[in-house]
């Protein structure tokens, strides 16, 4: 009997977290048709998640394993700046025009 009194809450615990991890949404980008207007005004929710990816994305192409945050930063803040004189252009068309 002792036992289901130390057991009882942890099961309640584990119990209760079931539905908060259902309730974990899965959010897909994109990130194609990302505009630069959606990039700088922020409408894209997950803008640090897309900067990372881009990133990768690039690196990728380079065949390079190596992720550098400073650089993904300063061409973060480069791709941004394109993006506000260009706000019609895809982010992906003003990533290749910015990083040239």
């Amino acid at each position: 009997m002792a036992r289901f009194r130390v057991l009882g809450p942890v099961f309640a615990l584990f119990g209760t977290m079931a539905p908060i991890e259902a309730a974990k949404a899965q959010v897909m980008v994109d990130v194609s048709k990302i505009t630069c207007d959606q990039y700088i005004t922020q409408r894209i929710t997950h803008s640090q998640t897309v900067n990372v990816w881009l990133s990768g994305f690039y690196a990728g192409r380079r065949n390079n394993p190596i992720v550098d945050t400073q650089a993904l930063n300063r061409n973060a803040n480069r791709v941004s700046r394109f993006c506000e004189s260009h706000r019609d252009m895809t982010l992906l068309d003003a990533v290749e025009a910015a990083t040239k």
